[in-house]
């Protein structure tokens, strides 16, 4: 079969990556005969177990050096689960041998200091193997194990696995470096599995933050073939399940399954799709333990889940993250959990009995260092009183106000968080930008002014890089697109008639004037306004319901396909994105869900688009809300509903099926619809963060508290017309309550969606979406 010009990049890109398999593809050992031996290269040099899925060998940990690993190797992460030397990596041409007496014996070519692995010498140890559960064994002429890796775990553990009593899990001190790092987990021998801070850079338990309440009975954590892990008895009965791996959602025969404690802390049983094409490959969360380590933490001594000084921030997207308060940097930008320092010479005693203005006090709601040692303590006083006490005071570096008690801390700070279910009110000293004992001189300035350089100079080859990488996915993606469209016209006559015109290259070159009028851009392209000089200006016949709903999406008018050229033409929407004129006409919510519903219901195909969110809709002159952007989109076969994929979307617009591995269908566009229409009627992001006092606004809780309590004037902020017709806003705000519900079974259909703004159907009353 002839392939054309316009499959040679795919062809070529999935050749490469053959290339690179087969090149480093090993011979396919069952046992490892005595005296057998690795060399440290890059070639990653390794002995693979039967079918190939995992590896044993040496890994090149970027500039560091070499790791001795297990690995996943079927998958192009080449996800480590098992190391020896994490604490100590070896260099280039290092070894590793099975030596004729039983050793797996480490030699580092530095030093030429013998690593013992493992060793089961004297027991009649006749070779090693890598088996396809990941476990690498050293074993007998009777193939019985005489020393497995499973019993020596680090950071992983996998399905078939158990930790026995006194087994201890190390989380990695980074996601590229493998040392031990601030956190461990252990089944004791007391039966109870407990999850521990460390007194880093000591191995050695600290203060637990969560535990599982099996003390006096806890056996074994188990992780069985079906993906669940659980600590049970001795007799075997379940004590405590950690994840349950629900069979309906996910095919374990279909994935590859790991448990990891990972450098932040966190537990988290992962699953990655096996080779099906139509399934994205990546690495997927199921379960966080403990659900919320930025509350969990709470250290007597030590700097808690980000280091000292620092805030710990859980988000349901990204998991926990640290950042600084406001005047302080992080000591060290590549290691985040080290904590922060302040940005500025701290306050002298001398400064502070002046009373000057020197200082002042930035505000941060919701924020507190939960253990740091309170050296003073008022009750009750006014935030007055507080905030000049501390101004007042040089030992005073942050005060805490709530409730007519102030509390006054220094520095260093631990367990600091950020938790919208505190009412504590966090002052934090911070000296004047005007004032001239902030940190200066000759020697600062330079190292300043060095470091600017050489961040200048890495952001400068980091953005070139990530600019052709883009370039490359723009290509393909458009490719991509257009490929899909080619097909989807084939197969579904009932579009016949869009005409889309093929396009030249110097044509759209002309008509754009150079590429130079730039509109936007997005992750994957960039868009740019032209003037065609001709264009085929008959419209195409269609269904009349297909007429009134597919108004409501971008028209694409032509393509153009010249080599690397490879360009969508779409109508101009006069009036840009629905994010640049988000409150105007009140007909645009009722328009996008008309384009949702002739997305869902009246194509050919269903269609989820994934990614509805203000810069994904555009406005005609008419301020028609036309639907654009289908880079994320899911096309279901005709016989689909649901379909399972990795996360797709933007943050504050994705639903919550999304982070639990469960199918997907098109209630996922309901949600995000949800949180757009609140948007509309409110006037304001579905996430926003108060410039002056930190404090966090969570649209939906918010929404549902004014509905709740009756006070919907609260969300109009100001808007007389609103105000006017109060009836018409409780419809709209029920109407969005209904459609972000935590179970997608519990939303509407954009259909109803869209009887419910047109007032032709009752809406009962909506639970609280974030309880249902």
């Amino acid at each position: 079969m002839a392939f054309a010009l316009s499959y040679s990049l795919c062809f070529l890109l999935i050749l490469l990556q053959l290339l690179s398999f087969s090149t480093m593809a090993p011979q396919t050992y069952k046992n490892i005969s005595l005296g057998s031996s690795l060399i440290a290269q890059e070639n990653n040099s390794f002995w693979a177990s039967p079918s190939g899925e995992f590896s044993f060998g040496f890994q090149n940990i970027g500039n560091d050096g070499f790791l001795l690993a297990i690995w996943f190797n079927k998958i192009p992460e080449r996800t480590i689960v098992w190391s020896a030397n994490g604490n100590s990596l070896v260099q280039r041409g290092s070894t590793v041998e099975l030596t004729s007496d039983g050793q797996l014996l480490l030699i580092d070519i530095a030093t030429g200091k013998e690593i013992s692995v493992a060793s089961s010498a004297g027991t009649g140890v006749t070779h090693a193997a890598m088996l396809d559960s990941g476990n690498f064994v050293l074993a007998n002429q009777n193939s019985i194990s005489l020393w497995e890796s499973f019993n020596r775990p680090t950071d992983t553990i996998l399905p078939t696995q158990t930790l026995g009593q006194g087994s201890i899990l190390y989380a990695p001190y980074a996601k590229t470096n493998y040392s031990k790092g601030r956190f461990l987990l252990t089944l004791q021998s007391d039966g109870n599995f407990v999850f521990y801070t460390t007194y880093f850079p000591l191995d050695s338990p600290n203060v637990h933050y969560w535990y599982t309440e099996t003390e006096g009975s806890g056996f074994e954590v188990i992780f069985n073939q079906s993906g669940s892990i659980y600590v049970t008895a001795q007799n075997g009965s379940i004590l405590y399940v950690l994840s349950s791996n629900d069979v309906n959602a996910v095919s374990t025969q279909d994935y590859y399954q790991r448990a990891t404690l990972d450098y932040d802390g966190v537990f988290r049983p992962y699953i990655y799709p096996k080779s099906n094409s139509s399934i994205e490959r990546a690495w997927s969360t199921l379960v966080f333990t403990p659900p919320n380590i930025c509350t969990s933490v709470l250290e007597i001594t030590g700097g808690g889940a980000c280091g000292f000084n620092s805030l710990c921030r859980n988000d349901d997207l990204e998991g926990p993250t640290c950042q600084c308060p406001y005047g302080y940097n992080f000591t060290d930008p590549n290691d985040l959990l080290k904590g922060c320092k302040q940005e500025f010479v701290s306050q002298s005693c001398e400064e502070a009995s002046q009373k000057t203005d020197l200082f002042y006090l930035h505000e941060m709601r919701s924020t507190d260092w939960a253990t740091s040692a309170n050296y003073e303590y008022f009750q009750p006083v006014t935030e007055d009183w507080c905030r000049q006490s501390c101004l007042g005071d040089c030992f005073c570096d942050i005060a805490f106000y709530s409730d007519q008690i102030c509390w006054k801390k220094s520095i260093p700070l631990s367990n600091g968080r950020i938790d919208r279910s505190s009412d504590w009110k966090a002052l934090v000293k911070i000296r004047n930008q005007n004032s001239s004992s902030r940190i200066t001189g000759a020697d600062s300035g330079k190292k300043d002014n060095s470091a600017l350089i050489l961040q200048g100079l890495v952001f400068l080859i980091s953005s070139s890089l990530f600019l052709f990488l883009c370039l490359i996915a723009t290509c393909l993606l458009v490719y991509r697109i257009y490929h899909r469209i080619a097909k989807v016209s084939k197969l579904y006559p009932t579009i016949e008639g869009v005409n889309l015109r093929c396009f030249t290259y110097m044509e759209l070159k002309e008509a754009t004037d150079g590429f130079k009028n730039e509109l936007g851009h997005g992750a994957f392209a960039t868009v740019f306004k032209g003037v065609l000089r001709m264009i085929r200006s008959s419209k195409p016949k269609r269904a009349q319901l297909a007429e009134q709903n597919y108004r409501n999406l971008i028209q694409l008018l032509g393509f153009c396909n010249e080599g690397q050229h490879r360009i969508l033409v779409y109508e101009l929407m006069s009036n840009g994105t629905l994010a640049s004129f988000l409150f105007g006409e009140k007909q645009i919510a009722l328009g996008i869900a008309r384009g949702l519903l002739y997305l869902h219901e009246d194509c050919s195909s269903q269609i989820i688009h994934c990614d509805i969110k203000p810069e994904n809709v555009l406005l005609d002159d008419t301020f028609t809300a036309r639907i654009a952007d289908f880079g994320l989109a899911k096309l279901l076969g005709t016989d689909q509903t649901r379909t399972i994929t990795a996360i797709r979307g933007t943050k504050g617009y994705v639903a919550p099926e999304w982070f639990k591995a469960l199918p997907i269908t098109v209630k996922v566009d309901v949600y995000s619809y949800g949180i757009l229409l609140l948007e509309i009627i409110c006037c304001r992001k579905n996430f926003e963060v108060e410039a002056t006092d930190e404090n966090e606004m969570i649209l939906a809780d918010w929404a549902y508290d004014c509905y709740n309590q009756r006070k919907l004037h609260l969300l109009l902020d100001g808007d007389d017309e609103a105000m006017d017709d109060i009836r018409k806003v409780e419809k709209c705000v029920m109407t969005a309550l209904w459609c972000i519900q935590q179970d997608p079974s519990l939303r509407p259909t954009m259909k109803d969606v869209t009887q419910m703004l047109e007032g032709t159907v009752e809406i009962s009353i909506p639970p609280n979406p974030s309880f249902s």
